[in-house]
């Protein structure tokens, strides 16, 4: 039943608007990815790989290990 209501809704959507939000997140979601990678954060990986928020995770993420990367690198 709710499963036909978001359908529905959806249906109204344009699809360029959709296809712009998959673009958006699947750019955001990679390269959140490839620093959890790189800075071998399993926890963080798994969560930014299962948890869906159309970037907005993704671009937290990246923001506050930003600092963590440089130190890193440094090292």
């Amino acid at each position: 039943m709710a499963t036909t209501n978001i359908l529905s809704s959806l249906a109204g959507i344009n699809p360029l608007i959709i296809f712009a939000v998959i673009v958006w997140t699947l750019i955001w979601k990679g390269m959140a990815l490839w620093r959890a990678a790189g800075l071998q954060q399993k926890g963080w990986f798994i969560a930014l790989l299962l948890i869906n928020t159309v970037g907005l995770l993704e671009i937290f993420y990246l923001f506050f290990t930003r600092e963590y990367k440089v130190q890193v690198v440094k090292k």
